[in-house]
Parts: C-alpha cells; sequence; structure tokens
C-alpha cells in the first residue's frame, strides 16, 4: 500500500534531507496533515519521532498518543523512533498502533530483540533498516538517527532476523531520503528478490508517480512517501490510485 510519513521534531512536521538533523525543513501541524491525507484516502501512516530517535529519554509520547486517537479507526498507525525496549512496544501497541519501528535496538541489542518476536506478534513489528551505499557497494547500517553508521551490512541483520519470524523490513537508502532524486529501485529488487517472504517496505526519493509503478514490480509491499505528498507533487489519492492499477 502507499504509506504517507510524517516526521516529527519537537511538535512539528519536518523532513531531514538526507537523515541530517541540520538540514531540517519544518511543514507545520502534524493534526492538520493527518486529517489530509485521511480525506485522501490513506489506510495507514507510518509516525516517526525523530525527537525520540536522537534521544530515547524525550519521546514524545504524549503527542504520539494524541496523533493515534485522531487517527482511529479511520487508519492504521505505523509508529518508530527511540524504540529501546519491550514496555515502549506494549506502550504503542496499547495505545492503538497496528505496528512498532524499531532498528538501531536491532543493531545494538539483537538478543533482547529476538525475545521480542517470541512475545509480540510479528505482524505487529517492523525491522528498520537504514543504510549508506559505500564507494564499494556495501550496504552499511546507520543507526541512531542516522547519526552513527556501523560495520554491520544489510544482508547480515536480515539473515540474522529471519529465522525468529521477521515479517516487515522497512529498507531506506538515507541517501535518496528526502531527496526527490528518485528511489533506489535496484536496492529493491534485489532484496525482494533474495528474500521473497518477507513484506519489504521502500522509502527515500520517491518523487513522481512513475516511479510507484516501478516499485511494485520491483517487489515492495509498500511504499512509503514524505517530503513529495509534503510538498503536493502529486496527492495520497493519486498515489493509491497508481498503486491499484499497476
Amino acid at each position: 500500500m502507499i504509506i504517507p510519513a510524517l516526521d516529527i521534531i519537537n511538535g512539528k512536521i519536518v523532513r531531514l534531507y538526507q537523515g541530517s538533523y541540520h538540514m531540517e525543513t519544518s511543514y507545520g501541524n502534524p493534526v492538520s496533515l493527518l486529517k489530509k491525507y485521511i480525506r485522501q484516502g490513506a489506510k495507514m501512516i507510518h509516525l516517526v519521532d525523530l525527537t525520540g530517535a536522537q534521544n530515547p529519554e524525550n519521546k514524545q509520547s504524549l503527542l504520539i498518543s494524541q496523533l493515534i486517537k485522531e487517527s482511529t479507526p479511520l487508519l492504521k498507525i505505523q509508529i518508530g523512533g527511540g524504540i529501546r525496549n519491550a514496555t515502549d512496544i506494549e506502550f504503542l501497541l496499547e495505545s492503538g498502533a497496528t505496528r512498532v519501528v524499531f532498528g538501531s535496538v536491532a543493531i545494538t541489542k539483537p538478543k533482547i530483540v529476538k525475545k521480542w518476536f517470541k512475545y509480540f506478534d510479528p505482524n505487529h513489528l517492523v525491522l528498520a533498516i537504514d543504510i549508506r551505499i559505500s564507494s564499494t557497494k556495501d550496504r552499511n547500517i546507520a543507526i541512531h538517527g542516522w547519526q552513527k553508521e556501523t560495520n554491520f551490512k544489510l544482508e547480515q541483520i536480515i539473515e540474522e532476523y529471519y529465522p525468529v519470524g521477521l515479517k516487515h523490513v522497512l529498507c531506506t537508502d538515507i541517501s535518496k531520503d528526502g531527496t526527490l532524486l528518485g528511489s533506489n529501485i535496484s536496492l529493491y529488487q534485489s532484496i525482494c528478490r533474495s528474500w521473497p517472504k518477507i513484506l519489504f517496505q521502500s522509502s527515500g526519493g520517491v518523487y513522481k508517480l512513475t516511479e510507484i509503478s516501478k516499485l511494485r514490480c520491483a517487489g515492495v509491499k509498500s511504499i512509503i512517501i514524505g517530503r513529495a505528498f509534503l510538498e503536493n507533487k502529486f496527492t495520497v489519492s493519486e498515489a493509491i490510485s497508481c498503486w491499484q492499477n499497476e
């Protein structure tokens, strides 16, 4: 499906250029944008607490809870940012979120995260893999709001969690995110071919409707779109129509 993204810092919607907190553009109030996307036919929203991602001690829990309440039952919420323990996941699911997204902790504390797949329904868990592709084509994972690059590779982490029931993976090419320079189609073709049973979500760079058909043909099950909607390159309803007509 088509999933609009709303990234939130200190109560306002922003977009970061290639994940840099120093290159931030503000787009206003999250509640009004949420309602706009609902009117345009969105069935799920991808919320990111960027303040919480940068520092888990500063999670915007009250605002997130309000946005979830504003949304249900009209649409589902997928939420991430600063998820560090099972209590964080329980809080969001009990607040009404459909899926909880985590990334950094899957790299830093794999033993704990693997237990989550036994304790929670894997359908409610999304592994976020944010990558920077090196000059040697290595897909290196970045963590902590993309502020720190690791030596872990995309392939390693998927193989790490595949045996414990991994179902949803959100993969972002950081070099494309917030740029409106186009999606990394070949990346998604490659990973969808390698792990056909995983439901992959693409993120980063979509700026025109023709990319939607290319990404669906590549094998992704959802496309997360942020800046293109915020800057009115096309509407949510137009994107949904392209997805359905593919």
